[in-house]
């Protein structure tokens, strides 16, 4: 089994994604390859040292912060094929951001890396799509626009036809349902009567 002392080293005593030299354990990333599992030197080329942050983020969806990714500006071109893997998951999970498409477009990853960091997104695939009115997708930090007027329930308001509704985030279990903020409200919207911007 690889030991913390040698991750260590090979980190230099930083967390391998964001550089934070703070709070940092052994991170196993899930989905190998097969063949890699079992042998500590797979362990040792499937593991990576990172700050408690960054492994915050990485497990619970609804704690990333996507200005903390943009250290993967630096770390998607490390030698280690772990952190490659990390690096190209969290770009794809934030890609609604922009800038992380144009970073995945700059990565390379060989064909064994590629397969091993797809693997990790195969299960997110039976989550609960959300789309708007004209169907396009809508994923967490998108913006969108209101095309009807809406009462609110619980209160006198109505969101207005064309009001636009920032960073919203998703009901993880209700397709229909999204969540954003309309005149400082939290409110819920639902996705039939909205049109991503």
């Amino acid at each position: 089994m690889i030991s913390e002392k040698e991750l260590q080293q090979r980190s230099d005593n930083k967390c391998e994604l964001c550089g934070s030299e703070d709070n940092l354990s052994v991170y196993e990333v899930p989905n190998l390859p097969a063949g890699k599992a079992g042998s500590p030197a797979a362990v040792a080329e499937t593991s990576i040292f990172i700050c408690k942050t960054c492994n915050e983020q990485i497990e619970d969806p609804e704690k990333v912060a996507p200005n903390h990714w943009r250290c993967l500006n630096d770390s998607m071109w490390s030698t280690v094929p772990a952190v490659q893997v990390m690096a190209w998951r969290m770009l794809n999970r934030l890609k609604a951001e922009g800038w992380p498409q144009d970073l995945l477009d700059m990565m390379y990853l060989d064909e064994e890396t590629t397969a091993w960091a797809k693997a990790g997104l195969a299960e997110t695939k039976n989550a609960v799509i959300h789309r708007d009115s004209n169907g396009n997708i809508l994923e967490a930090g998108n913006s969108v626009v209101l095309i009807k007027d809406l009462k609110v329930k619980g209160s006198s308001m109505v969101a207005k036809q064309g009001t636009a509704v920032r960073r919203i985030s998703l009901d993880h279990e209700n397709e229909k349902y999204i969540e954003g903020k309309v005149d400082g409200q939290q409110i819920v919207i639902i996705t039939d009567f909205v049109k991503k911007i």
